[in-house]
């Protein structure tokens, strides 16, 4: 034993952190840091779905401006067609369904990435009428 071991003092409270107390954190960090990553994933998700809605919007408004400008009556129905947009092809169906009005109908346009027409990423509704000539 050293001669000087009797005299050192070891003081009742030490500075640092112990080993439970360390891993106790790192445990509290990387919960959180895996509760933000999918929050950011998540949101990163619905960023994505939100653009395809806007995009397929799109595409059938410019379908049903097409068919307010078009004077052929009366509307066909089950028409189908694709436009591209935003560097990718948008497929669209539209849908006729009369009104009590013989003049008037109801187009249901259609829009998804499916050629199948399996997914509908959207659809827009409109009404039209007969174009009377003067």
């Amino acid at each position: 034993m050293h001669p000087n071991a009797a005299h050192v003092k070891i003081p009742k409270y030490t500075i640092g952190m112990t080993l439970l107390e360390v891993l106790v954190a790192l445990f509290i960090f990387a919960l959180t840091g895996t509760a933000i990553m999918k929050a950011a994933s998540d949101h990163l998700i619905g960023v994505g779905q939100i653009e395809d809605i806007t995009f397929a919007t799109w595409v059938a408004n410019n379908r049903l401006t097409q068919l307010h400008i078009d004077t052929t009556w009366p509307v066909k129905n089950n028409q189908k067609g694709e436009q591209e947009m935003a560097r990718r092809k948008w497929y669209w169906q539209q849908r006729v369904i009369k009104t009590s009005d013989s003049d008037m109908v109801q187009v249901e346009v259609s829009v998804g990435l499916d050629q199948q027409y399996k997914g509908t990423v959207t659809s827009v509704k409109t009404f039209i009428a007969k174009q009377t000539t003067k």
